[in-house]
Parts: structure tokens; sequence; C-alpha cells
């Protein structure tokens, strides 16, 4: 069961930070609609914590790099426990001190995506992952987690077009082919399935504008609970 990260209210308005997150496999739109909520919700007046993994601290960024442009075989646990250990870093620096201070925090990508990339795709098992995730991230998990949803082969080709405009060569992750991203998506599937309260699944072969405006809806309606909670709460 995922605990709700919570802290004293600071303003009179919030009791607590909102940690979202947007996921998705690579070439489902998930950084351009990312963008786009961060401006969203900045314009509603929220302070906003803009962030992605792995990156988000010095350290994160390192291991990012490493990550998607190493070339020699790393194992499947080898690799869950680069990501983790940025992860880590990224929970002490930037998502828990944000969160005590009431503002939104928006990650590109969190620890679903170790339950899906390395649990499912590498096939490890959501169990071992799980049992990495309370040791590092315990408490501080998403509020709310969106998943842009896009046929593999699709969304690999949108991959690979966008390499080439960067004149870039893929990273190890699109390097797997189509039958790594199609177990990704459907990892991914099955946790929405899983956890349908916050994992909501976005139909993302559309055009981006309704895309956006489906995202927007959704964190709309939470932020309207939320403020909906912090009055009970106060009350």
């Amino acid at each position: 069961m995922r605990q709700q990260t919570t802290v004293e209210p600071k303003d009179g308005l919030k009791s607590r930070g909102l940690f979202i997150t947007l996921e998705g496999i690579d070439g489902s739109g998930k950084t351009t609609q990312f963008k786009r909520l961060v401006q969203y919700l900045r314009r509603l007046g929220y302070k906003v914590r803009a962030t992605r993994e792995p990156g988000g601290t010095p350290l994160g960024e390192r291991v990012r790099a490493l990550l998607l442009a190493a070339r020699e075989n790393l194992s499947p646990l080898a690799e869950l426990a680069l990501f983790y250990a940025a992860r880590a870093q990224h929970i002490e620096d930037v998502i828990r001190p944000a969160l005590e201070h009431g503002e939104v925090v928006v990650s590109d990508r969190f620890n679903d995506c170790s339950f899906v990339y390395q649990g499912y795709a590498r096939r490890l098992g959501v169990r071992a992952v799980r049992l990495l995730d309370r040791a590092i991230c315990g408490p501080v998990q998403p509020d709310l987690t969106l998943v842009l949803d896009v046929d593999a082969r699709v969304a690999l080709d949108r991959a690979w077009r966008r390499e080439r405009r960067r004149e870039s060569k893929q990273s190890r992750f699109e390097a797997e082919g189509l039958e790594f991203q199609e177990r990704v998506r459907q990892g991914y599937r099955a946790l929405a399935r899983r956890e349908p309260g916050r994992v909501h699944l976005i139909v993302a072969d559309r055009p981006p504008k309704e895309v956006e405006a489906e995202i927007q809806q959704v964190v709309g309606e939470k932020l309207k609970r939320q403020k909906s909670e912090v009055r009970n709460d106060e009350s």
C-alpha cells in the first residue's frame, strides 16, 4: 500500500506537497507533455519543482549519462542498483525538501519505471524491485502517475526519428528493439490495472493538444480533491 507524503501547513492553504509523475515508453511524447504540465501548473499559481529521472541532481545526471549511453552489458541488477542510487540522492536533495515546503513536484519518471523496465521488461520480478524501493523510497511515493500509452512500434519509430534529428546514437533502451518496448508497455498497463486510483493511463497516439487536455483534467481533479482534504483536515 503506497503512502502519501504529508507535511505541516506552511501558509494555511496547503498541508502537503503534491507529487506527480509522468511515465511511458520511449517515444510516447512524455517529455513534451511533462513540459506542458509544468507550464499549466505554474499558470495556475502553484510553486512547481520540475525534475527528472534518472537525473535531478549532479550525481543523478552522471548516472543518467552512464545508463543511457553505456555499451557494456550491465546486468539487470546492476542497472537497477544504479537507478536507485541516483533516486536516493534525488529524494534527499530535491523531492522531499520540495514536498515539505508544500510544492508540487512534477517528475519525468520516478520509481514506476524501475518496476516496469527492470521488474517486467528485464524480468527481475516486481517483488525484487519492491524490496529495494521500500528501503530507498519508503513513504516518498507519487500521489498521481500519468502513463502515456502508445503502440510500441509507433513509439519506437518516434524515438528513432528523434535521435536522428539530434544526430545522436540510440540509447541502450531504444536499442533493445520492439519486443523489449512491448514488454515495457505491457508492464505499465499492468501497473495501471493494479493501482487504478493512482495510475491513469492516457491514450497518447492522438494530437498532442488532446493528450494535454486530458492530462489537465486528471490533474485538475486531483488538485480539487487535495484542497478538499486540506479543508477537512483544518476544520
